[in-house]
């Protein structure tokens, strides 16, 4: 087996609502799913802005996204010469992947990569005292006015 029958591709238009009745949102759909969750790619070739379109669904028959313009292509003739696995990968910060396999078997998904650790966060500024309670029968002298009694 060639290192080009697995692959991973991130899915594109994951922002925009679909076309169903009920607009189902395609990023709420990526959260519900686990890594290794089965998908579906689904080729398009009517799609009226690529016929190389390759729809990205998941098991509950919401789609999801799309493989990117520049891998669909190349993608879409594998999938129509050799049998095709997908699976869901993984959300990392607001990118969302999918791991296909071709050739038989179920897609091998790597290691999760491992994130930087994020800094602390920085020390929230100290507020100032907080102000007395105005009392409305209290005598408070205006600091910039007159003497008076002088």
């Amino acid at each position: 087996m060639s290192s080009r029958d697995e692959l991973t591709t991130s899915i594109v238009g994951i922002d925009f609502p679909n076309p169903d009745k009920s607009a189902s949102n395609r990023r709420m759909e990526i959260m519900l799913c686990a890594p290794g969750d089965p998908v579906e790619l689904r080729l398009e070739p009517t799609n009226q802005h690529d016929a190389n379109a390759i729809g990205i669904w998941s098991e509950r028959g919401v789609q999801m996204g799309y493989v990117s313009a520049e891998r669909a292509p190349w993608i879409g003739k594998r999938m129509q010469e050799d049998e095709v696995a997908a699976v869901f990968q993984g959300l990392v910060q607001s990118g969302a992947y999918v791991r296909i396999r071709f050739g038989g078997g179920l897609p091998t998904l790597p290691p999760a990569p491992v994130e930087p650790p994020r800094a602390p966060p920085a020390p929230r500024p100290m507020r100032a005292a907080p102000r007395p309670v105005h009392d409305p029968h209290a005598f408070y002298p205006d600091e910039d006015g007159p003497e008076f009694g002088a």
